[in-house]
Parts: C-alpha cells; sequence; structure tokens
C-alpha cells in the first residue's frame, strides 16, 4: 500500500494566532473586570467620604448655631435658612469635599437640618464620566433650653425690703401686646428665700401663692449652676458684653428698616413685639455693677454685680444678678421686669425695692427668651435620616 502523506503545513501559526486570541480575550476579560471592581471600589470610597462630608455639615450646623437668628424663625414652609449654596459650598474638615443645604423651623422648638455633601474631586468637577459622588442627610433637632429653675417672681438669698409702692407679684402674667403666648399658668410664689426677711413698709406688697416661699435648698449654687449649663458658660455665649457702668437702651433699626443687631444699647423691643427688633432676644453679659435708666430690653441678662434700676425701665425675660438688685420706680411705668429674677447677694444684704418697681412673673416671657436663646441638640432617637 502506499503511505498517503498529509500536507499539514500552516497549522502552528493557526493554532498559535487561536490561541494568542484566546490568551488575550482572557487578559482582557480580566482587565475589564479588574476596571470595574477598581471603578466600584472608587466610587463606593466617593460615597462614603461625601457621606461623611455631608454628616460633617449637620454637626457643624448644630456647633455654630446661632439662636439669636436662627431661633425665632417662622415655621415652614414661610421660612428657611440656606446652609451656605451650591455655588459657594463650604469646605468640609480636612479638605475631604464641600457642603451645602437648608435649615428648617418645623414647630415651636424643632429643626430639620438638610445637608449634601459631595468629595473634593467630585465637588471640583473633576471626576471623569459624570458628576461624581454626593450625599444627603437629614438631621431632626430641638431647642435644649437651660433649665433655671425660676419658680418665683424673686429668687434671692438674702433679705428684701419693699418701699413705696414696690410690688413683687408671683401670679402668671403675660406682657401686653404679646399675642403668641400660651393662657397664664397656676401662679408662682412672689419672693423664693431660704428663709431670711422679707420686710414691707409704705404700700410695698408681695403677692402670689403663697406670697413668700423658704426654701432651704437655696445657696451660692442655685445662682450659678443651672440645669445643662454654668454661669461661666451661659456668659461666654453672650451676644452683647458689656463692662460696669450707666446704661440706656432701646431698639434701633438699619436704614432699611430692619433690626441693628450691632448695636451694643439694643437689646430688643419688648414694649412693640411686632416691630424688626421684636424677636432679637439678645444674652447680655455686664462683667460689674451696672445702672440702667430707660428704655428697655428683652432676653437673658447677666449682671456679674449689682444691678441698680432708674426709672421706668422694662426687662422681659430671665435676669440673674451675682450681688444685689435695686430699683428706684419712677416715670409712667410701674413694671420693671416681666419673666424672672434672680439675685444672689453676694454679701447676703438685702434687696432693696422702693417706689414704683414691680416684678411680675411671666412665663411666657421665659419661655420666649429660652426658646430665643438656647443652642439645638440632636434628638435621642430617630433624629437622622439618609435622604438619598
Amino acid at each position: 500500500m502506499k503511505r498517503i502523506l498529509r500536507d499539514e503545513r500552516g497549522m502552528a501559526l493557526a493554532v498559535a494566532i487561536f490561541a494568542l486570541v484566546v490568551v488575550g480575550a482572557l487578559v482582557a476579560g480580566a482587565f475589564f473586570a479588574g476596571t470595574q471592581e477598581q471603578r466600584v471600589g472608587e466610587n463606593q470610597r466617593r460615597v462614603q467620604t461625601s457621606f461623611g462630608v455631608a454628616e460633617a455639615g449637620a454637626q457643624e450646623r448644630v456647633m455654630s448655631w446661632r439662636p439669636d437668628s436662627m431661633n425665632k424663625r417662622q415655621v415652614y414652609p414661610n421660612d428657611s435658612v440656606p446652609i451656605y449654596s451650591l455655588a459657594a459650598a463650604a469646605t468640609a474638615p480636612g479638605g475631604t469635599g464641600r457642603y451645602f443645604g437648608y435649615s428648617y423651623k418645623l414647630g415651636s422648638n424643632i429643626f430639620l437640618i438638610d445637608v449634601t455633601g459631595r468629595d473634593q474631586a467630585s465637588a471640583n468637577g473633576v471626576v471623569a464620566g459624570g458628576s461624581g459622588a454626593r450625599q444627603r442627610i437629614g438631621m431632626i433637632t430641638r431647642l435644649a433650653p437651660i433649665d433655671f429653675g425660676i419658680h418665683a417672681s424673686l429668687t434671692t438669698q438674702g433679705g428684701v425690703d419693699l418701699t413705696g409702692n414696690a410690688d413683687v407679684n408671683g401670679a402668671d402674667q403675660v406682657p401686653a401686646g404679646w399675642a403668641d403666648c400660651d393662657p397664664p399658668g397656676a401662679a408662682q410664689a412672689g419672693i423664693r428665700d431660704p428663709g431670711a426677711n422679707v420686710a414691707t413698709s409704705g404700700n410695698g406688697s408681695v403677692q402670689g401663692n403663697p406670697p413668700v416661699v423658704n426654701d432651704p435648698s437655696i445657696n451660692n449654687n442655685t445662682f450659678t449652676n443651672f440645669g445643662g449649663a454654668t454661669y461661666a458658660q451661659l456668659a461666654a455665649r453672650a451676644t452683647i458684653t458689656l463692662p460696669p457702668g450707666n446704661y440706656k437702651t432701646a431698639p434701633s433699626f438699619n436704614g432699611d428698616g430692619t433690626c441693628n443687631r450691632n448695636d451694643q444699647s439694643n437689646w430688643g423691643d419688648g414694649i412693640n413685639p411686632t416691630s424688626q427688633c421684636g424677636n432679637y432676644f439678645p444674652i447680655i453679659h455686664i462683667t460689674g455693677d451696672a445702672t440702667v435708666n430707660g428704655d428697655q430690653g428683652q432676653g437673658v441678662l447677666l449682671v456679674d454685680g449689682t444691678l441698680s434700676v432708674q426709672g421706668s425701665y422694662q426687662f422681659f425675660g430671665i435676669a440673674i444678678m451675682q450681688n444685689d438688685i435695686k430699683t428706684s420706680g419712677g416715670g409712667n411705668t410701674d413694671a420693671h421686669f416681666w419673666g424672672g429674677v434672680m439675685a444672689k447677694n453676694a454679701d447676703l444684704g438685702t434687696q432693696s425695692l422702693s417706689g414704683k418697681a414691680t416684678l411680675n412673673y411671666s412665663s411666657c416671657s421665659i419661655l420666649t427668651a429660652l426658646q430665643a436663646t438656647s443652642a439645638i441638640s440632636m434628638m435621642r432617637s430617630r433624629g437622622w435620616v439618609q435622604l438619598y
């Protein structure tokens, strides 16, 4: 039989080319899968970074909250305050990204902080193939008012001497023209002290339920340590800080009619609560003895020494003196204080109230001042949500 020879010249090249194609496809597939994994990992990293930036932005808003301008806003949807803007976003700590958003007032004490965060590359627009990553979170916060423990029109360690037409009244009263107050609550004591003497002469009087209550728990700490804060911490948050001296305070306005909050003699407008300064409740800290003689103020007043009040001066809110309060009423208005007064009597002297001086307990003035000056804190539960 004849041997048949097969012509297989060129098979090695074909097999080599086929093998190269298969290997190339496998390598390309591996590179594609690796690239996709890398992109997924990079995108996940950007998302996590953006999430951290959004969280940092929300926390920054809580820490830098301005009670004097934020707390008295109108309830949503009538009002909102930008937390920077998309075009002028704030830089997160460490330069990890930028954030922007809004804060909304949902109720008298509830606020929503809505923040969108983007990592630095996404914010700068250098991410290829798209707009990059971003995360949006919402944080429900509430006002955290300080518990001053005010349970009387006047709280003091020392004695009280009321002469002339001076009156301390613990009945809950609403200041004239204040339309957003709840109905008056139960009457409080006129004077709360640890057992010191209360003396009246002339037409001086003390009213309340009871007129005078002796509380042996009152001591120095009553006037320096409050629920959630100390006197020093509160003074550090003061909107207005003044040295000892004589002062005449009254509302002041800018040329466009808005309240001039840069004026150190502007302590708000409690007499005309619907004015532009009616929602301005500053924390005023006077670093020593002070005398006020006209016209009015509101908020939280902190006096490191003795406060002397002359004329028909009126104050709405909370007043705390580390020494005495002295009044000599006069003028055409007899109410000096609406809210609560705490006078430490550092030297355990006698509070002197004379003339037309009147101290009226007002829960509305106290609560309004607290709402306007309190910082915010995150809700203890269900206070945070990832919006997208």
